[in-house]
C-alpha cells in the first residue's frame, strides 16, 4: 500500500468506544500504516495503554520521554503504540512519562480520557479512516 501519511486518520476501536487520530509524515509512521489494520490486546501502565503493532523503527532524531496527552507514540524497543491519556506512574506532577523515549508518530483527537475505558487484555483494533 502506498499512502501519503501526512493525510492519514486512524480509528481505534475497543468493545466499549473509540478514538480517532491522524498520523505525522514520518519513516516510523509509515511502518504503522502498512501493518494496518491490526488486532491486538491492550496493555495498560498508569493512565496509558499500549500495544504491539507488527512494524520495526529505530528511534528519531528527537525522541521524547514527556508527552502531551493523547500523543500516538511508538515505542521502538517494544514495537508498540503507545499511548497516555494522564498521568503514568514515573509521572512528576501531572505530566505523561513512558518508560523510555519514543518516537511521536501522531495525535488524538477529541478527549484522550476516553482511552480509560479500555483494560487491560481488551481487544483493541487499529485501523485506517476512509
Amino acid at each position: 500500500m502506498n499512502v501519503d501519511v501526512d493525510t492519514v486518520r486512524i480509528r481505534i476501536h475497543w468493545h466499549t468506544g473509540s478514538v480517532e487520530g491522524i498520523l505525522d509524515d514520518s519513516p516510523t509512521s509509515a511502518e504503522v500504516v502498512k501493518a494496518l489494520p491490526h488486532v491486538t490486546k491492550a496493555g495498560t501502565w498508569g493512565d496509558e495503554i499500549y500495544f504491539s503493532v507488527p512494524a520495526e523503527s529505530v528511534l528519531d532524531e528527537n525522541p521524547q520521554t514527556v508527552v502531551d496527552p493523547g500523543t500516538v507514540c511508538f515505542w521502538v524497543q517494544g514495537a508498540s503504540i503507545a499511548i497516555p491519556f494522564g498521568p503514568t506512574p514515573i509521572a512528576e506532577d501531572n505530566e505523561c512519562r513512558l518508560v523510555t523515549a519514543v518516537n511521536v508518530i501522531g495525535k488524538l483527537n477529541g478527549d484522550p480520557r476516553a482511552l480509560a475505558s479500555i483494560g487491560e487484555g481488551d481487544t483493541l483494533t487499529m485501523e485506517l479512516v476512509d
